[in-house]
């Protein structure tokens, strides 16, 4: 089968013919063929970084989507699915809760295991959403970051009416403020410091700040007149930013940190004093959930998907494996412009 492997720190290798996948993630698992898979900005680190990844080889690739290879389980051959990447172990607290991701022993398709970046594979039949019709299968691949951006804006208590801001226009960020104003915020403003990811948010209906040319927290405070935004989504995990998020809040206003954090950030005397004097709330957010089913993270995106939550516009490049450690090398020395990148690992069935 064909795979793009990380065989060691920065070494992306296409293979045209591999040993089928012999790791069976549990009894219940049914074979899959991988149609498309994201490209995501943790996947930099882990495939660059020394000590990036937990072991070598390894094959990428946690957010993707695919058709049923056999039936069983409630499923049938040809069916399309969407893949949930933790695969949860029972014994432990949080497992019967469904916070899988607050769980510490757990395994993970693209990290621990081998993922998405090759044609088949196996997966449990738990881990499997049905696409509704409407949903693309090359699209389907981004159902995990929009569940991670779903998942942090649902621990805020929007009102009809209110301001929402986000911190980070990339596809999470994009995806969070769409969220934002599924959601129920009237305005919605995206800040950021690259004017191609700024434009594209301008033209889905999104105000902009350009934090490149001008401080952002008073243009922010200059257009809401003094207000501040009531919920704010902090998406790219800097210091400066996380600084950011809480002076832009309004008076009795949320944050939702999204971004893992790159760098130390330390709240000074003001920020400190502001989140006191404005009461304000701060929530932390990590991956998602997928209980219970029917109102679950996953299966709201994919309710919204291809409708309210437009994937599209935020795809640049949907590359072949061959063409892997190209594209990769491009994303990490910056030689394009590179916002969602979706392999087509399975190009006769993208649609």
């Amino acid at each position: 089968m064909k795979s793009l492997v990380l065989e060691s720190p920065g070494n992306f290798v296409f293979h045209a013919e591999r040993s089928a996948p012999t790791e069976d993630p549990g009894a219940d698992s049914l074979l899959v063929r991988v149609v498309a898979c994201g490209i995501c900005g943790s996947d930099l680190p882990r495939g660059f970084d020394a000590g990036g990844a937990y072991h070598y080889p390894l094959v990428l690739g946690h957010e993707f989507s695919a058709v049923l290879e056999e039936s069983g389980h409630g499923f049938k051959a040809g069916d399309r699915v969407a893949v949930f990447p933790l695969i949860p172990k029972p014994g432990q607290p949080g497992f019967d809760t469904g916070d899988f991701a607050q769980t510490t022993n757990y395994d993970y398709f693209g990290s621990r295991r081998d993922g998405g970046m090759q044609e088949l594979l196996r997966v449990p039949a738990a881990n499997l959403f049905p696409l509704p019709n409407h949903v693309k299968l090359l699209h389907a691949a981004c159902t995990e970051p929009a569940a991670v951006a779903l998942h942090g804006v649902r621990k805020l208590h929007i009102a009809a009416g209110d301001t929402g801001l986000v911190i980070g226009a990339g596809p999470i960020g994009n995806m969070t403020a769409q969220w934002l104003r599924i959601h129920g915020c009237s305005r919605v403003i995206v800040a950021d410091v690259d004017p191609r990811k700024l434009a594209l948010a301008a033209e889905m209906g999104f105000e902009t700040i350009n934090s490149a040319v001008g401080d952002p927290v008073a243009r922010l405070m200059e257009i809401t007149n003094g207000a501040g935004a009531h919920r704010v989504v902090e998406a790219c995990g800097l210091p400066v930013t996380f600084a950011q998020a809480i002076a832009c809040a309004a008076t009795f206003g949320e944050v939702v940190f999204m971004g893992n954090l790159h760098g130390e950030f330390r709240l000074g005397e003001k920020a400190f004093s502001t989140i006191l004097r404005r009461e304000l709330t701060l929530h932390g957010t990590w991956n998602s959930k997928v209980v219970p089913r029917g109102t679950d993270d996953w299966s709201t995106v994919l309710k919204y998907m291809d409708r309210e939550l437009q994937i599209a516009p935020l795809v640049t490049d949907t590359p072949t494996l061959e063409e892997g450690p190209a594209i990769f090398t491009s994303i990490r020395e910056r030689k394009a412009y590179h916002n969602k990148v979706i392999f087509r690992v399975s190009p006769e069935l993208c649609d």
